[in-house]
């Protein structure tokens, strides 16, 4: 049996599931500060890290643990063969091991991140980077170095995900903004459709919060309309 233990975790606006990118491009406007726990909190556990461009990040699922995680009683796994892939609508089932869906029978994630910098903070030395694909608050369970020669893959096929080109959606937003809206962030989660794939409602509302703002919005066709923002 191996028990896992955070060396990290993440911090960033996701206070909630809902609205996180199911994949995050790099170059983004998204960033995650990763925050060491005190254990690994030493410049020794990171020398030579600023060497490299990328990381990868091993880390939890922790809001999607399955209910036998949770209770220990195998009697009670909930894990399924097969899962709905937003890719494809909601709707077609594949096996778990064929996407990347949350719901495994290890809630485990893994991502590959720009090294934005390494800043030095009361909290020890923070990393920053890109295209982190989780929620404030997720643990992280270790960091490896991305390496180009043996990581990259360029004639890699992309299955499933091939036949279904990502769709962006133009966002309308309101004529006045209120002034410390971070616009370009939420313009980045707003504009991949952060609905379950199988919505389709012109008329439904739905709300998203990110870092300490709340948003109401509707999409119709290829526009997502900004209905409200409010301060949390």
């Amino acid at each position: 049996m191996l028990t896992l233990t955070p060396i990290a975790f993440a911090r960033n606006g996701f206070t909630d599931k809902f609205g996180i990118p199911r994949q995050v491009r790099e170059h983004t406007a998204l960033r995650t500060r990763i925050v060491f726990c005190p254990p690994y909190r030493s410049d020794d556990a990171i020398r030579g890290i600023e060497e490299f461009s990328h990381l990868w990040l091993l880390w939890g699922f922790h809001e999607a643990l399955p209910k036998s995680q949770i209770t220990n009683d195998k009697s009670q796994i909930t894990n399924k063969l097969t899962v709905r892939p937003p890719r494809l609508g909601g709707n077609t089932r594949v096996g778990v091991f064929a996407t990347r869906s949350p719901y495994r029978p290890n809630p485990l994630g893994l991502t590959s991140v720009r090294l934005v910098a390494v800043e030095h903070t009361a909290e020890g030395a923070v990393l920053v980077v890109e295209g982190a694909d989780m929620m404030d608050g997720t643990p992280i369970y270790d960091i490896k170095p991305y390496l180009g020669y043996c990581d990259s893959h360029p004639d890699a096929r992309d299955g499933f995900v091939d036949t279904t080109p990502r769709r962006l959606l133009t966002v309308c937003w309101q004529e006045q903004l209120p002034k410390g809206l971070p616009k370009a962030e939420l313009q980045e989660i707003l504009e991949q459709d952060p609905r379950p794939a199988y919505h389709s409602d012109p008329d439904r509302i739905y709300g998203i919060d990110y870092a300490g703002w709340n948003l109401h919005f509707r999409v119709a066709d290829d526009t997502l309309y900004v209905l409200t923002i409010n301060r949390l």
